[in-house]
């Protein structure tokens, strides 16, 4: 006796992966990508989101910390640009296993308070992040735009 198919059984749509083309571990302008996209992103895989609005900042102390209080770091962050990349590296790596990192700066102050090489040094912090959680095979994926 032949084996019967089922022939008209609906197969379900094949779901899209969040930032699918996106590379793992990168620091890279928002450009076509909007905010919730990403936040919903970071739910649908289950990764953390991180969110800074740095409108206000005008400069690299107000920047520091808005980024501190946004993604409620502790106190000491908002110090330097060294602190910030401690604060996100080593204490969350001793914490425990992570799900990996969507991480969102908004409206980086562009303006000669807060110059190219300060806007270029807070990137490196998040490239340096990016580069310590790709070491661990951890996703870290920063999405910038300027004011």
């Amino acid at each position: 006796m032949p084996l019967r198919q089922d022939k008209g059984a609906p197969t379900s749509p094949a779901v899209e992966t969040p930032l699918r083309g996106v590379r793992s571990n990168i620091v890279q302008s928002i450009r076509a990508f909007r905010v919730p996209e990403l936040q919903d992103a970071a739910q649908t895989l289950g990764q953390h989101f991180l969110y800074a609005n740095l409108a206000n900042a005008q400069t690299k102390q107000e920047v520091l910390d808005l980024i501190g209080q946004q993604f409620m770091l502790s106190a000491h962050v908002g110090k330097n640009f060294d602190a910030l990349y401690d604060g996100i590296t080593d204490p969350l790596h001793k914490s425990g296993l992570q799900p990996g990192f969507i991480v969102v700066l908004e409206h980086i102050p562009a303006h000669a308070r807060f110059d190219k090489e300060a806007r270029e040094q807070l990137l490196d912090i998040f490239r340096d992040a990016s580069d310590f959680w790709g070491d661990r095979k951890i996703p870290f994926r920063c999405f910038y735009s300027f004011l």
